[in-house]
């Protein structure tokens, strides 16, 4: 009999996006370090590599992350 049980994050019903497997997936089949999510429907899990890339790109865009003045006086 084994001490610990092994457990895995999420649950059935919760839907992922596996980066490994590029797909769609309910519960937690693969590792957490491997999936975004958990998403409450399929299809916004399956959208989950566009709202990656647009919230990366509004980060990237946001001027609160970004001080232009620090910028100006030091160009590193």
């Amino acid at each position: 009999m084994a001490l610990f049980k092994k457990r895995t994050a999420g649950k059935p019903g919760e839907w992922y996006y596996c980066l490994e497997h590029k797909k769609v997936e309910e519960g937690p089949d693969c590792p957490a370090k491997n999936r975004f999510g958990p998403y409450a429907t399929r299809e916004e899990a399956s959208h989950a590599m566009e709202t990656a890339r647009e919230r990366n790109l509004e980060w990237e865009t946001d001027p609160r992350w970004h001080d232009s003045s620090r910028t100006e006086e030091n160009p590193d």
